[in-house]
């Protein structure tokens, strides 16, 4: 007994913790050993570590190629249909469960009614083609740069018109550009989707656990989350003052109608609530505004790096619409700048994985069973840059949504939005302005690389944020006479 209590007293902490570590290491691959005949019945993969899994395997800056490198045999071509309607959305970062349509947030059937119903109401009515004209128009007399001969960064430029739009949409009215409101909240959102897609946030996201510890981007992360909501809560809250049942002057207020009316029936489960509102209006300023304008910055780039399909685009819109105003109803006539702009959503692939979804119960494809609570992440680069889908998949050419004839044809790998039920809510929105905000600028401008730099020299590496953007860069938008 002397003798274990004098060995007892040599131990020093670092032997103690280092005995304790072996032993947690030890019981955990003794876990894994007897654990992994339950983990062949789903699909194969590469074999996981003790402990840390497959952590060692993930490239964290380039999440979706990392994925790629690992993947099963599940193809999401395939896949999205049997799944499509047992998933449910799941997010670490902002759980708002049933409050609209969060990012990464729950199961959002309620939340796309109630937008969808909303839509319907405002925005047609506020004409949103025509507010996207009508703002592209005015971006170049509020912005200091000089259109011309003299290069410059067209990213705020793009980043204030695009999320005017949806402010004129959503709230009825549009900011100056020079509104320190304004810039700020815009300069906020473009800071948090950056740091969304992050790797200490995509880590979080994967490992919650794990990710924990890297307190600092969580907490800058939902201090921008909370200033936004104050914002939009402060706009809202100006639009219920001021608001007639008579005169719809956007999506906002169609949404505030229709609660009006739930509440004055006595209809106390309505969708149509606070909750649901706010968070809906901040996922079309947030992941609407960044996306649609992150594609037009790829797009006016290929245009510069591609001047014979820019040349080939213009000689279209001339033939077809001359010195008229873009109408949506004009994609029909005009295939090849559909095919241009398709392309760019294609090639640029600025969202390579869709939102996380967990299985919400056991799913059993090609003999395989996948376990309720089974994380599914959809990773959008397996399609758009498929080899066995594209005929040049790493190549920007828009001959891929072209027929022989020169007709525009669509494609079943053509998934920038997601897929089934879940996917994105704002397609048609970002369709349209898309369509509107490129036609218009090519109208107006020829774009061109800044002087001193040749086509070939444009950097097609993207960008590594919320969303694949393109370098920094500047581009001369020359007036056409």
């Amino acid at each position: 007994m002397e003798a274990m209590d004098y060995f007892l007293q040599q131990l020093s902490l670092v032997s103690v913790l280092g005995a304790v570590v072996f032993l947690l290491i030890g019981y955990h691959f003794l876990l894994f050993m007897f654990s992994s005949q339950k983990h062949r019945q789903g699909p194969p993969g590469p074999k996981p570590f003790p402990i840390v899994g497959n952590l060692l395997q993930l490239d964290v800056k380039r999440l979706d190629h990392a994925l790629l490198k690992v993947r099963n045999i599940l193809e999401l071509l395939h896949l999205r249909q049997e799944l499509s309607s047992n998933l449910k959305g799941t997010s670490h970062l902002f759980p708002v469960e049933n409050h609209g349509l969060g990012l990464g947030g729950a199961d959002s059937h309620p939340g796309r009614f109630t937008l969808c119903r909303s839509w319907q109401e405002g925005a047609s009515r506020t004409t949103s083609s025509a507010k996207s004209r009508d703002e592209i128009r005015c971006s170049p007399n509020q912005t200091p740069p000089v259109l011309g001969s003299e290069a410059f960064d067209m990213t705020q430029l793009i980043n204030y018109a695009v999320s005017n739009t949806t402010c004129s949409m959503v709230y009825g009215s549009r900011f100056d550009y020079n509104d320190k409101e304004f810039q700020t909240i815009v300069t906020r959102t473009t800071q948090g989707l950056y740091l969304l897609g992050s790797p200490a946030i995509q880590l979080y996201n994967l490992f919650p656990k794990i990710g924990k510890l890297l307190f600092f981007a969580r907490k800058k992360l939902r201090d921008i989350f909370a200033a936004n909501k104050r914002h939009h809560l402060m706009l809202l809250n100006r639009l219920k003052k001021t608001l007639n049942p008579d005169m719809c002057r956007g999506v906002a207020d169609a949404f505030l109608v229709r609660q009006q009316q739930h509440e004055e029936a006595g209809i106390t489960n309505s969708h149509y609530h606070n909750d649901n509102l706010l968070v809906t209006v901040m996922n079309l300023f947030s992941a609407g505004t960044e996306t649609t304008a992150t594609t037009l910055r790829w797009a006016l780039m290929f245009m510069a790096k591609y001047p014979k399909i820019q040349d080939d685009v213009r000689q279209e819109l001339k033939r077809v619409i001359g010195d008229r105003q873009v109408q949506v109803e004009d994609r029909q006539n005009l295939p090849l700048t559909d095919a241009v702009i398709h392309e760019t959503q294609r090639f640029a692939n600025i969202v390579p994985l869709a939102i996380f979804h967990k299985t919400s119960e056991n799913i059993v494809f090609k003999n395989y069973l996948i376990e309720k609570g089974t994380t599914i992440i959809p990773v959008l680069t397996s399609v758009l840059h498929d080899e066995s889908e594209w005929e040049r998949p790493s190549t920007f050419y828009p001959n891929h949504f072209l027929n022989k004839d020169g007709k525009f044809r669509k494609r079943d790998a053509f998934l920038p939005f997601s897929a089934g039920r879940r996917m994105c809510p704002g397609e048609s929105l970002a369709r349209m302005e898309l369509f509107i905000f490129f036609i218009t600028l090519l109208q107006h401008f020829r774009f061109s690389p800044a002087p001193g730099v040749t086509e070939e020299e444009l950097d097609l590496t993207p960008r590594i944020g919320g969303t694949l953007s393109p370098q920094l860069h500047k581009l001369c938008a020359i007036p056409i006479k």
